[in-house]
């Protein structure tokens, strides 16, 4: 009977440590520290999380090991993300990843953090969940990127659309920061949202050729109109707070979701999964679910663990690369981009 591939997932790309164990692709442990200290900042500060990272690291992995009934010496692999992200941040991952492999003995894996986040997909945790077949279309949406990525097999992705300026998160975040709401501002633009009526301020909705996209423009025009009303009246923001996150949310909901329905029709693939932080957002899981039910497509969207940063999509895509035989040397470094 073959040994059981145990892949020990090391994730520091931004503001979360994170380690997960996983057992034949399966979840043994996924062990998450996030950072408040960015909380008073309102965003990320990147000195600060490296030096978060410092501090966390070497627990959660204990932990993550601990959970999992799994010494390091019986790891099949370490894989780490190697970007993009936080330079600060990824070396904290990466060196330590290359001294744990090097003194186990054990082969090294590189991951690539938006490709993990495609195949999060694939954990499997002991819940009844189907996985996509390929080849299928996956929306990842994070505070960093907004991605259209065709995904043919594990190891064979290509990104056919993407952001021009800003990410759907950063968009979000920022409409947040304008309004007066703290960090991590998406989440609260949600909650906020579901009591507004989004058809309350029009937002442009830049026509962008073929599956790319950009949201600066919808950032700017949300700045000036909340600027606006604070000068007509100082309660301008707290009187229409839920209509100005909805109409915000639904701005960027309706961009991302304009691009899949095309690359979908385009591409004539039915198949459409969605990845990344902003894929927690309750109305885009449910308007994308809609899209799928409207034109006869399956849609998978992972649980809300996996949908932010976390060790466990770094194990997945890892135990992957292993199966292939993608392993790096000791001597690999971290790429922000």
């Amino acid at each position: 009977m073959p040994s059981p591939v145990i892949v020990l997932g090391i994730e520091s790309s931004c503001d979360e440590t994170a380690a997960s164990v996983l057992v034949d692709g399966v979840v043994r442990s996924n062990v998450v520290a996030s950072q408040d200290v960015h909380r008073q900042w309102g965003g990320v500060v990147p000195e600060l999380a490296s030096r978060a990272h410092q501090e966390h690291i070497v627990p959660v992995v204990d932990q993550a090991l601990n959970e999992a009934g799994v010494a390091g010496k019986d790891l099949s692999a370490v894989a780490f993300t190697q970007g993009p992200g936080l330079i600060g941040a990824l070396l904290v991952g990466t060196c330590f990843a290359r001294s744990y492999a090097q003194a186990l003995g054990k082969p090294l894996v590189a991951v690539d953090h938006m490709q993990a986040h495609v195949l999060a997909h694939f954990i499997q945790d002991g819940e009844d969940r189907a996985v996509p077949t390929f080849p299928f279309i996956n929306l990842t949406v994070s505070g960093g990127h907004s991605l259209i990525v065709l995904v043919r097999s594990p190891l064979d992705m290509e990104v056919i659309g993407t952001t021009l300026d800003d990410a759907a998160g950063e968009a979000f975040d920022k409409g947040a920061k304008v309004l007066g709401l703290p960090y991590p501002g998406g989440p609260l633009i949600d909650l906020h949202s579901r009591t507004g009526d989004p058809r309350t301020y029009k937002l442009p909705s830049p026509n962008i050729e073929g599956f790319n996209m950009s949201f600066s423009g919808v950032k700017t025009a949300f700045n000036n109109i909340v600027r606006r009303g604070l000068l007509q009246d100082p309660d301008f923001v707290v009187q229409e707070l839920p209509h100005l996150c909805a109409s915000l949310q639904q701005c960027i909901i309706d961009i991302l979701l304009r691009k899949v329905h095309k690359a979908g029709r385009t591409l004539g693939i039915p198949r459409i999964t969605m990845s990344g932080g902003v894929s927690a957002n309750a109305a885009l899981r449910d308007q994308l679910k809609q899209l799928g039910e409207r034109e006869g497509w399956q849609v998978w969207i992972p649980p809300f663990a996996y949908c932010t940063d976390n060790g466990a999509m770094i194990a997945m895509a890892g135990h992957f690369q292993f199966l292939a035989g993608r392993t790096a040397p000791l001597d690999v470094v971290p790429h922000a981009r």
